[in-house]
């Protein structure tokens, strides 16, 4: 029988406790914890990081049954060629759960060396509760706990400047930090916490913003037998992810000498402003995938790396990308040029299963984030219509064509197989209510939205008539008949 992974088998290093994890899953311990792992080694980063269970349920027994240590594998394409790499991850030196052990976990707020706080709470995980309450061990909410651990660690420290922590959320939402700092101050106030406090927390402490992109699969369900035996042990804790990582972090005070991941080749990127990364992750990788899944589904397919295969399908996304995206963004186009040809690769990764409908989620929406923006740029910019992002919005229409609402979502028919589609609910109202009118006043009506888009599309010229014809054309003749006529085989 093969030796479960554990502290015998692995020469770890007894390290400092310097960061505090809110978060014990897969990204985390696939990004943040894998990068400081490699700091450790190659940076002299010297800390451990301690995982801290933020929620009521759930349990800590595999990290403490493998003492903490854990594989990450990388799986995908480096330099047009498949790979596997993996590493034991040291840097983790405890797990605590912040209600079955909350004497345990408060006292790491007068921890001497503890100096980064990092969190993935989700998204949901970043809000203001007003009935939160400070007496709670520990309070109920993310920035509820937040606060009250700063306010234990100020007071314990008698208010130190030189005892401040370096907050580092990841959580999916525009300006993670600035959100999270505006809770924590208005909870402060809210609880009485004293003007002492709060002005430690502007003087001492520093809220970055981030900024995060790495596919993490998580734990691999059905292969796990055949990577152990590659291990050479078992690893109940393993976790994999594509090679590729991204990690902006935004702060008004410089904190790059203290985490020196630059230093060891980690695509770690500091910044006054991220909004441009941003910008360029939402334009091209997620307006990458919004702009061509749809017509992808309805040309037969229903993965991603299976439509990378077509060639059609990838020189749209390409040509989407190179002529039409990146000509409207800022950031330097060499920047941008080897950003799409890692999203390329990334796309064709035979390790990644992604499901096509699943990026289907709430599509209009996504459209109107991540590919109006190019569109009306590219107009603005050139006085004409970019042809296949003009297109991304007839096939779009054309995947919610002619469904019927059940049970809260929206199915519609392909080559004869049911599909659901999940959307905002007046999405899926217009669509089953309209879907018998003409291609033109359809595409009249949706585009004339301004609920969806946010202003009138039919404004901006030739739009309409370019997406009432070509709606019409993929009803009445097919995508993929229509798509190699635009845009070749």
């Amino acid at each position: 029988m093969m030796e479960r992974l554990n502290a015998k088998m692995v020469a770890a290093t007894k390290r400092p406790v310097r960061v505090l994890q809110f978060g014990e899953g897969n990204f985390l311990r696939a990004f943040v914890d894998y990068m400081l792992d490699i700091a450790n080694e190659k940076a002299g980063f010297d800390g451990s990081i301690v995982l801290v269970k933020p929620i009521s349920f759930g349990s800590l027994d595999m990290f403490h049954e493998q003492d903490c240590l854990y594989t990450v594998m990388l799986r995908g394409l480096v330099d047009g060629k498949p790979v596997e790499m993996s590493r034991q991850i040291t840097s983790v030196s405890d797990a605590v759960d912040a209600y079955g052990e909350y004497e345990k976990y408060a006292a790491y707020a007068k921890e001497e060396s503890l100096r980064f706080i990092v969190s993935n709470t989700t998204e949901a995980g970043i809000v203001l509760d007003e009935n939160d309450k400070f007496e709670l061990c520990p309070p109920n909410t993310y920035p509820g706990k937040l606060t009250k651990f700063l306010f234990e660690r100020a007071e314990a420290f008698d208010y130190a400047a030189d005892k401040g922590l370096v907050i580092l959320p990841v959580e999916l939402i525009d300006d993670n930090g600035i959100q999270l700092k505006r809770c924590v101050k208005a909870l402060a106030k809210l609880w009485n916490l004293g003007e002492k406090f709060e002005k430690w927390l502007d003087e001492a402490c520093v809220f970055t913003s981030t900024l995060v992109d790495r596919i993490v699969t998580g734990y691999p369900r059905g292969e796990e037998q055949a990577i152990w035996e590659k291990l050479g042990y078992e690893d109940r804790l393993l976790v994999t992810g594509e090679p590729f990582a991204l990690w902006v972090i935004e702060s008004e005070k410089d904190i790059s000498d203290e985490l020196p991941l630059p230093q060891c080749g980690l695509p770690v990127i500091f910044t006054d402003n991220q909004k441009p990364y941003k910008q360029r992750k939402v334009r091209i990788l997620n307006g990458a995938h919004t702009s061509f899944v749809p017509a992808a589904f309805q040309c037969g397919y229903d993965y991603v790396l299976d439509a990378m295969n077509d060639p059609m399908i990838l020189g749209f996304m390409q040509k989407t990308l190179y002529d039409e995206v990146i000509p409207t963004l800022d950031l330097p186009k060499d920047d941008l040029m080897a950003f799409a040809e890692a999203v390329t690769g990334r796309f064709q990764n035979p390790f990644i299963k992604h499901a096509l409908l699943a990026i289907c989620l709430n599509s209009v929406s996504k459209w109107r984030a991540r590919c109006m923006p190019s569109l009306t740029k590219y107009v603005e910019k050139e006085g004409k219509l970019p042809e296949r992002l003009t297109f991304s919005l007839a096939s779009l229409m054309a995947l919610y064509h002619g469904g019927q609402i059940k049970d809260g979502k929206l199915e519609c028919v392909r080559e004869g197989q049911p599909y659901t589609l999940q959307d905002d609910a007046p999405v899926l109202a217009f669509f089953a209510e309209n879907s018998g009118k003409p291609a033109m006043e359809m595409a009249q009506m949706f585009l004339s939205n301004e609920g969806f888009f946010g202003q009138d599309l039919t404004q901006i010229p030739g739009l309409l008539e370019y997406v009432g014809k070509a709606l019409e054309e993929i009803l009445t003749r097919g995508m993929k008949t229509v798509m190699t006529e635009r845009f070749g085989g």
